[in-house]
């Protein structure tokens, strides 16, 4: 830790002055983009002003988090094969939002999610379930994002102390909270799209340089791999997380079903398919999103290869202690890299991949911040608390005012998340949203029998059953990496909830429509299909 503290420390003012030229010009481009809002349409949606091309970059932007690029680096680099399935299911799950969801949400909603939902339902109970599931999901994936960021500056100022990060949270928090009062959605899609070019290339850059130490041949970089790892041969092959016991297995069909499902009911994914002129122009969003991401997914290999032959889980446990998260093996591969600690080419490359992560949790957190403050401002302030009298302007303001508290709640609870893997937070994210919104905006697009009780049903069983099972899961007590140690309150068995919290939330969506005794209105649903379908009436 010595040496990576007094390089960190001799090329702090290098460090810094990245940092804060980062910071600097997403701030220009936000004061840039918030003179250009007009009304509801251009804080919300942009607009509707960006081409497929530019929102599929913006939706990779949001997508590729710090769990992406610090997490599951450190997952390979801890776990060889199973670290990477992570990747995987955060790549198929891109095909349900494509074939189910972006075109269809595209053509029937406004600006959020509950558009859809309420639109043959009655009004207030669905856009109030809609509100809180958005908001709880949205904390989650903060959390995570947020724990990425303290770790990440830590290690860039040689900090092991608590102080730092928590200084560390604060910032990023006051900075997510500036971007979407002042910037809006045009202002967050462009940070986005800066900051997704900025990832690819530093991953692109790293990726070559690993494979040019192991001279462009994978097989020399995985056996590498394997022997610094301490696992041999088994680093390599499944079952070195998932595969010891039974409920690990049922554990890795958990996170599985989650990771493919979750995408297509995150909010802050799904109120980008509205800042696209067209159906059309919807579609293509996602498949430049697929190709971006596929691309960047396959580069993740090479980085936690590349951490666990060069890094080494001793490296790791020598800056994060006993029982690393890994979030730190991606910087720590880059200033190998760049020579090694203590050498000016390790602090530069430390510092460039540092910055590039610091902007890449930026990003992704002002996005968040958008989805949930817009929720409360559409649906819970417009549409429930003032019944839909509320003007455009009141409108924006709440939203303003949400993005403040929502940002203050994810800084308070992130203050005490430092030790889980961020991975496997946004993971957690991922089961909520497939648990509470995935069922209830597919029963909405697709059956015609569905119902507002089915509706509301739908999204709290699933909201609160998945967060009452992480509660009581080894996430929080009685397991090695847990939220709190000493204590030991949990009685669910996996740490991931999707395996039983999903269908919870599909069979309380069908359950409440069959037993309430409502009957859904025909010709509303009617009029849904022909907007999903084809576009027909919609803003």
């Amino acid at each position: 830790m010595t040496s990576l503290a007094s390089s960190a420390t001799e090329h702090r003012g290098l460090t810094m002055s990245l940092f804060g030229a980062f910071v600097l010009a997403t701030l220009v481009i936000t004061v840039w983009a918030g003179r250009q809002n007009r009304s509801a349409a251009d804080f919300y949606a942009g607009g509707r002003g960006f081409t497929g091309f530019q929102n599929g970059l913006a939706i990779s932007g949001d997508y590729m988090s710090a769990a992406s690029f610090l997490g599951i680096a450190g997952l390979i680099a801890l776990n060889g094969y199973d670290g990477f399935l992570y990747s995987i299911g955060f790549l198929v799950a891109w095909l349900v939002a494509l074939l189910l969801i972006a075109e269809p949400l595209r053509n029937s909603g406004r600006f959020t999610m509950a558009d859809v939902l309420a639109f043959r339902m009655r009004q207030r109970p669905v856009r109030t379930a809609a509100g809180v599931s958005t908001i709880v999901v949205s904390i989650f994936y903060l959390l995570a994002q947020m724990v990425g960021a303290g770790a990440l500056v830590a290690l860039l100022l040689g900090v092991t102390g608590e102080g730092a990060k928590r200084w560390t949270i604060l910032a990023v928090g006051a900075l997510m909270i500036i971007y979407v009062v002042i910037g809006g959605m045009k202002g967050t899609t462009w940070v986005q799209i800066v900051k997704a070019l900025l990832l690819i290339a530093g991953a692109a850059l790293m990726t070559v340089l690993v494979l040019a130490k192991y001279h462009f041949n994978p097989s020399e970089l995985l056996g590498a791999a394997a022997s610094a790892s301490g696992k041999g041969a088994a680093f390599l092959e499944p079952g070195l997380k998932y595969g010891a016991t039974n409920t690990s297995k049922l554990d890795f069909v958990s996170l599985g079903i989650a990771l493919v499902l979750g995408t297509a009911g995150l909010p802050h994914i799904l109120v980008r398919f509205y800042t696209v002129p067209t159906a059309k122009a919807a579609r293509k969003s996602v498949l430049w999103a697929i190709g971006i991401i596929g691309v960047f997914y396959l580069m993740t290999l090479a980085l936690g290869f590349g951490a666990a032959a060069l890094v080494g889980r001793g490296g790791m446990v020598a800056v994060e202690g006993k029982t690393p998260s890994g979030n730190t093996a991606a910087p720590l591969l880059a200033e190998q890299l760049g020579g090694g600690a203590g050498t000016t080419g390790g602090a530069v490359m430390l510092a460039v991949i540092s910055a590039v992560a610091f902007a890449t949790i930026l990003a992704v957190v002002a996005g968040l911040t958008l989805a949930s403050s817009a929720s409360f401002a559409h649906d819970l302030y417009a549409n429930v608390i003032r019944r839909g009298n509320a003007s455009e302007r009141e409108e924006v303001l709440s939203a303003k005012w949400a993005a403040v508290a929502i940002g203050a709640v994810a800084i308070v609870l992130s203050l005490y998340a430092g030790k889980l893997s961020t991975a496997a937070l946004v993971a957690l994210a991922f089961a909520v949203a497939a648990s509470a919104n995935l069922p209830t905006l597919l029963y909405s697009l697709f059956w015609k029998r569905f119902t507002t009780a089915g509706a509301v049903s739908s999204v709290y069983a699933g909201l609160i059953s998945s967060v009452v099972l992480v509660i009581f899961s080894p996430v929080l007590s009685g397991g090695k990496n847990s939220l709190f140690q000493g204590v030991d309150f949990h009685w669910f068995p996996l740490e991931n909830p999707g395996l039983v919290s999903i269908p919870v939330g599909f069979l309380a969506g069908w359950l409440g429509t069959l037993l309430s005794g409502e009957r859904s209105d025909p010709a509303k649903y009617a009029e849904l299909e022909v907007r999903s379908l084809t576009g027909l009436g919609a803003h």
